[in-house]
Parts: structure tokens; sequence; C-alpha cells
């Protein structure tokens, strides 16, 4: 799928997951949902950190193009270390390291204890980059038009805000996780989620997408996971834009109401 539609798909799933917590009796405060949801539409882009040409590659001007350059290199390295005789020959990283539940488990992992160890400054960066990412992918078409330096400063403002909101007692720093030092733990699991849900929304494309590996499947080590061809469609088709896509905003505005108990 494109950007836009992974963040859409990021940020309705994080909200469905507010209204699970909340049928469940574990109810998000406000401040969790929202920074959780934005956070997930901007870890959705992440997996394209393989690709020069995605919507990630923009979003921090020549240093993001550089990291894109960087891990492009090491999935490909990565790829063909570990490619069964099942696996094609391929000259390109895409849709592989990146794309896989393992990664997105590490770098969930990586940014909860960064959150956890590093305090308020390391909070304000994870909620920077994020929040950058998100006006990226859900405001695509203002960020397209706007000079970098508005984007980024849009997701500062949006950060220092949401981490000022979240350290104020009851706003949900210690939501879930509730140890001494446990506070924002949290954060590692919209992004683990985000990516989890760009890997599936590149399954239902024409490629497929290698979300098990490094399980083998079928003599193969990067099985391209999805439905059947027939139910494929080409990311960017009128699919996506027309029926994917508002169906993202629909079922994600119904989940918040529902999260929030205004509903359900």
């Amino acid at each position: 799928m494109m950007g836009p539609a992974h963040s859409l798909s990021g940020a309705a799933a994080w909200l469905g997951v507010g209204a699970v917590a909340h049928a469940l009796d574990r109810p998000m405060p406000w401040p969790v949902l929202v920074a959780g949801a934005l956070i997930c539409a901007g870890a959705a882009l992440a997996p394209d950190l393989d690709h020069k040409s995605a919507t990630i590659s923009r979003a921090f001007g020549p240093l993001s193009k550089w990291l894109c350059t960087v891990i492009e290199k090491l999935s490909c390295a990565v790829y063909k270390a570990t490619r069964k005789p099942g696996d094609p020959r391929r000259a390109g990283g895409h849709r592989t390291l990146t794309h896989t539940w393992l990664w997105a488990v590490l770098m969930g992992a990586g940014f909860s204890a960064l959150a956890a160890l590093g305090g308020r400054w390391a909070v304000l960066g994870i909620l920077f980059v994020h929040m950058v990412l998100a006006v990226e992918g859900l405001l695509w078409r203002a960020a397209r038009v706007s000079s970098d330096v508005l984007v980024w400063l849009l997701g500062a403002t949006s950060a220092w805000i949401l981490a000022d909101i979240l350290n104020k007692p009851g706003n949900g720093a210690d939501w879930l996780f509730t140890g001494a030092g446990q506070e924002y733990l949290w954060l590692g699991l919209p992004i683990v989620l985000g990516s989890l849900v760009h890997d599936l929304g590149d399954a239902i494309t024409v490629s497929g997408c290698p979300i098990l590996w490094p399980v083998p499947v079928g003599g193969r080590r990067w099985y391209p996971v999805g439905p059947p061809k027939a139910m494929r469609f080409k990311a960017g088709s009128w699919l996506e834009v027309q029926v994917l896509m508002p169906g993202f905003m629909l079922t994600g505005g119904l989940s918040g109401l529902w999260a929030l108990g205004y509903i359900g």
C-alpha cells in the first residue's frame, strides 16, 4: 500500500486497541489514545525505510534519504545471507528485513527501553520522530506542498504538547505498566502495531510480504505471505484509495468513540 493508507490503517488499528481495552475494563486515558494513534500512524510508515522513494525517505531531508539507503543495503545483505534455494535471487532489499515480525518486535522493544530509561528527552525524541511521520502520512497533501521546516515545527510542537500532557498524573505515563521505573514502556506497543499493520497491508497487495521471516515456509525463508492472488490488488489502486482508506477512517472513528465510552 501507499504511505497515506499505511498511516490511516495504523491510526485505526490503535484506536481499535483502545476500544478493546475499554471493553476489557482497562480503558486508555485519552492522551494515550491520541498519542498512541499518532505514533502508530507514523510507525506504519517505518518499514519502508528500505525504499529510497517511499514517503519516509522525504520526512527528515538528507538524513532520512541516507538512512533509507543504509537500511536497504543492510536488508539486501541479510536477504542474500539467509535465503534458501526456493527464494528468488534479487538485487534490492525492499520488502525484506524491515517487513518482518522480528523487525517490528525489535523496534518496539528498543523504543520502549529508550523511553523508560531515557526520561523526558527520550520520550520527546520518540514523539517528535513519529509526529513528523504521522504528518507526512495523514496530512500527505499538505505535507507535499509545505516546506520540511514547517512539517518539523508541527511535529515538534505536537510532541512537546503531548509529552507535557502525558506527564501529568493520571494522563497515562504509567498506563498498562504501573511498576516503578516502567513509565512510558507502553510507547513501544503502537510502534510494534504500526509495523505489523504495514506488513499486513503490503501482504494483500500483488507482491505479498515476508512477515514470518526467519521462519521457513515451503522451502523458502522469505515466503511472501498473502491471500490468494485473485484477492490481491496493486498499490495505489482504486480499491486502496476509494474503499480501504475510507474504511480505515470510518472504523477508526467508531473505535475511537467506543474507546472513549461514547458508544458501545
